[in-house]
């Protein structure tokens, strides 16, 4: 079963699931805990942002083309968000009629865009209040989208959920540091640097005393936002909780493993979890999921 009933809107669904099963990864798996329709919303909401991350990712283009991109793609995605996404698209078809079921406010999809222009050209943020305004933009908006599609009962939820997305981001940024670093990019922000008396070419050497300390600073600051949002899986909807547990089990073990091999974030190899340890994170939400129907 699929979120839309229409042959042609089905096979628009099933594109999307296909995109998510190809380049999601662990996070496909996650998903198909789902019940339906919230399971193939979630597919056509991960294709979309596919769609936006690859433009920005595509170094082919100049940075003044992929703007007008994104630009046409916030353009499509009103659209698509008012009932009238282009013919000749599957992915703003799906959204569609995903934006009318589920009622998606499409500021979120704004904010989506806004962050990824943010990412082109050399990136540096000054103060830690400016990252957060990323984090929010590229993560948070997409925990709000997620919320509306799963059902929450506590008015809470939305603020746990822009929380629970700033530390997925920061996550993200901590384990991705070398790799960012590599494209011009630095996200972990300048007031930081300047208070251990760093830069991000010293982190990047990853030869200094200084440096260990810095980065238990900053995983202590992503642990502080998991904390603030720790309760955001008992407000939405029982069948959508598996889901969510995982996803952020995820995150807070990529984190754990920094907290243990810090010097990992700049050394290298790249932090990950083991297949073990996946699996065992599967398992347990599969296990929920059954526990929840």
């Amino acid at each position: 079963m699929t979120v839309l009933s229409t042959p042609a809107a089905s096979a628009a669904v099933e594109q999307c699931r296909i995109i998510t099963r190809d380049r999601a990864r662990n996070f496909y798996y996650g998903l198909k805990l789902l019940p339906e329709p919230e399971r193939s919303a979630l597919f056509v909401i991960y294709a979309w942002m596919r769609t936006a991350d690859d433009l920005v990712d595509d170094a082919s283009h100049p940075a003044a083309e992929t703007r007008t991109r994104l630009e046409a793609l916030r353009v499509a995605t009103v659209a698509a968000c008012a009932g009238q996404p282009a013919d000749d698209d599957p992915i703003m078809r799906a959204l569609a009629d995903v934006a009318t079921r589920f009622d998606l406010d499409v500021t979120h999809f704004h904010a989506m865009i806004d962050g990824q222009l943010a990412d082109l050209g050399q990136v540096r943020y000054e103060r830690f209040d400016d990252l957060r305004r990323y984090c929010e933009q590229v993560a948070s908006s997409v925990g709000l989208a997620c919320i509306s599609i799963w059902g929450y009962q506590d008015d809470r939820a939305p603020r746990r959920a822009v929380d629970r997305g700033i530390a997925f981001q920061l996550t993200n940024i901590l384990r991705d540091f070398a790799e960012d670093f590599g494209r011009g990019r630095v996200y972990l922000p300048r007031e930081d640097f300047d208070r251990h008396g760093l830069t991000p070419e010293i982190l990047n050497a990853g030869s200094d005393e200084r440096i260990e300390p810095f980065l238990v600073e900053q995983i202590d600051r992503v642990e502080s936002y998991y904390r603030a949002a720790r309760d955001l899986t008992t407000m939405v909807t029982p069948s959508c909780r598996p889901t969510l547990w995982a996803m952020t089990e995820i995150y807070q073990g990529l984190l754990r493993r920094m907290r243990r091999e810090p010097e990992r974030i700049v050394r290298g190899p790249r932090v990950r979890l083991s297949a073990l340890t996946k699996s065992a994170i599967a398992l347990k939400a599969r296990w929920q999921a059954r526990a929840d129907r």
